[in-house]
């Protein structure tokens, strides 16, 4: 039987998180950002299914072999999963494996689901080896800002779509004083409105999970780039490491962060199958 575990029990499963796997599954465990785990004993657990809570994926964690979780997983998921998912307006159910021995695990539990495969590509900022001579020149229309309380609050009425900020940064966190604690990012402005975005979306000790939004009329002005360089540059004044997650086939985010001087750590499988 799967059951799922209070927050304030979640430490029961540090001893199934692939110390080399990824960030998004420690930063829930220590509690930096919101999430949901679900396990098969719930004393003493050998294997898990975490859902962040930017709903952005479900994280399958320690034994792949666990007999006690892989035959009642697709039943708790077809009836409990999917259910919480609709109503979320979630169309997709994305699995990833905290560790690739994971990989055979999940084609052979959902074989008989319509599945797609992707790629995906953790970089990480190696010594120190920032790019700084690599920064872009952008538009003088454009104005760099820190995200701050003050921004966030917007209490001017300076900027008209203050939700988009507000809303990127509750996609990953609690609350905005849990980032202001915890997180950093740089957003850029054009006249009345914040066009492009750079944060860390997740933390876990000294590592921030990056996370780039521009808006689509701004997109091609080399915004992304200027906002990242801005980041990994606070992080490395701080002694704080960047790590940058992204699919594969997304040629432009990869070459934002190659262009920081971030290195290929780790390569996964994402898979990705329709919720019915």
């Amino acid at each position: 039987m799967i059951r799922e575990l209070d927050k304030t029990e979640f430490y029961k499963c540090k001893k199934l998180i692939n110390d080399e796997g990824h960030l998004e599954v420690k930063a829930v465990l220590e509690g930096n950002n919101p999430g949901r785990i679900f396990v098969d004993h719930i004393d003493s657990p050998e294997a898990g299914l975490l859902w962040l809570g930017n709903n952005d994926g479900f994280f399958f964690i320690g034994d792949e072999e666990s007999d006690a979780f892989n035959n009642h997983i697709n039943d708790f998921i077809n009836k409990v999963i999917f259910p919480e998912a609709k109503k979320l307006g979630l169309h997709n159910f994305i699995a990833i494996g905290n560790h690739s021995r994971w990989n055979h695990t999940i084609e052979t539990i959902f074989e008989r689901l319509s599945m797609q495969r992707t790629n995906q590509n953790v970089y990480m900022l190696e010594n120190k080896h920032y790019k700084e001579n690599n920064e872009p020149t952008i538009d003088r229309d454009y104005t760099v800002l820190k995200i701050n309380k003050m921004l966030y609050e917007n209490k001017n009425h300076t900027f008209e779509n203050i939700g988009f900020l507000r809303s990127k940064i509750l996609e990953f966190w609690s609350s905005p004083e849990d980032f202001f604690q915890k997180g950093m990012g740089y957003g850029i402005a054009y006249n009345n409105k914040i066009v492009s975005l750079c944060f860390s979306g997740f933390v876990a000790e000294n590592v921030h999970g990056i996370d780039i939004e521009t808006i689509e009329d701004h997109q091609g002005n080399k915004l992304g780039q200027k906002a990242a360089h801005c980041l990994v540059k606070n992080c490395v004044s701080k002694g704080v490491t960047p790590y940058w997650d992204c699919e594969e086939a997304n040629t432009p985010s990869n070459t934002i962060a190659e262009n920081t001087g971030l290195k290929i750590y780790l390569n996964y499988f994402v898979y990705i199958f329709p919720i019915d």
